[in-house]
């Protein structure tokens, strides 16, 4: 146990066969429960995994792949009938250092927190150990998540080290979260959503003999578009149905108002290159659409940021 609460540990493993022996092997001795919930892997991951029986690992297999985040759930989905206090998430590819573990776990145990995940990007060493393309696309998808998700204080949201409560597992849809790579994005929004509180562990990136399987030209845009349905969503069942909050009528405001004024400003541009027929009156429909569209915005933001503090 892991100060008086029963623990487990979830690994999505895919195609790990050489990693995944290390991962195993780092799995601290208070960890109760180990799920390794093997997706349909063409490779000898399940056989490897065999070697390291135990009384504490139980083995899982999906018969078709269905994704990191499908392969999370089903782990997930264990550790509560296992009756687990927590449950924490390490990838297969040793890719998780488990000294870390501790530092996600105890917010959960102090009370501080529903939902803990590893930070990257704050560590110093981040700019030496993660792959440049790689840090370019999650600075996107970071600012991304925190519209779509209302966190505003959390950083690298594709870090899938994490540790919840068992509340937070009893809670949330677990068939309705995406399965794929966008996992933890739109896991993010549900917590929101659901009014779960989210804290950021600082870790240092951990890059060896692995290779992603995130294929980032494909990754994100399916991300971003995921996160645009998770925005709208997020909107209507947590300001509209559960309890309505004005911030609603400033978002739509914002997303009529802003591309209207940038579309009509490119018209009166096309009109004043073309005829000259223009006046400078004129010229301050555009501003003005643009200029209400982004306070709405901001103001909206700042409530979203506001309510989801408290």
């Amino acid at each position: 146990m892991y100060k008086h609460k029963t623990l487990a540990v979830v690994i999505p493993a895919y195609n790990e066969e050489k990693l995944i022996g290390e991962t195993l092997r780092s799995i601290p001795d208070y960890v109760d429960r180990i799920f390794l919930v093997d997706d349909c892997s063409a490779d000898g991951t399940l056989e490897a995994a065999r070697r390291f029986i135990s009384p504490r690992i139980t083995l899982l297999r999906h018969e078709r792949n269905l994704g990191v985040g499908a392969a999370i759930v089903t782990g997930y989905k264990s550790a509560l009938d296992a009756g687990c206090d927590l449950a924490a998430v390490m990838a297969g590819d040793g890719q998780m250092d488990a000294k870390y573990l501790p530092s996600l776990l105890d917010p959960l145990v102090e009370g501080k927190a529903d939902y803990a995940k590893g930070n990257r990007l704050l560590s110093p060493k981040v700019r030496e150990g993660m792959p440049k393309l790689r840090l370019i696309g999650n600075s996107i998808l970071t600012f991304l998540t925190k519209v779509s998700s209302g966190y505003w204080d959390i950083i690298d949201p594709q870090n899938g080290y994490a540790a919840t409560t068992r509340q937070v597992l009893e809670t949330l849809p677990l068939d309705d979260l995406y399965p794929r790579y966008g996992y933890p994005n739109d896991l993010l929004v549900k917590l929101n959503a659901y009014g779960f509180r989210v804290m950021d562990v600082v870790m240092a990136p951990k890059y060896g003999s692995e290779k992603s399987k995130i294929r980032l030209w494909a990754y994100m845009p399916t991300v971003s578009l995921l996160l645009l349905r998770g925005f709208f969503w997020r909107l209507k069942e947590k300001y509209v149905l559960q309890a309505f909050h004005p911030l609603v009528f400033f978002y739509l405001m914002g997303l009529g108002l802003l591309p209207l004024g940038i579309i009509s400003g490119f018209y009166m541009l096309y009109l004043r290159i073309h005829t000259g027929g223009i006046t400078a009156a004129s010229v301050l429909i555009p501003t003005f659409l643009v200029i209400t569209g982004m306070q709405s915005m901001f103001f909206a933001m700042l409530f979203d940021m506001q309510a989801t503090k408290k």
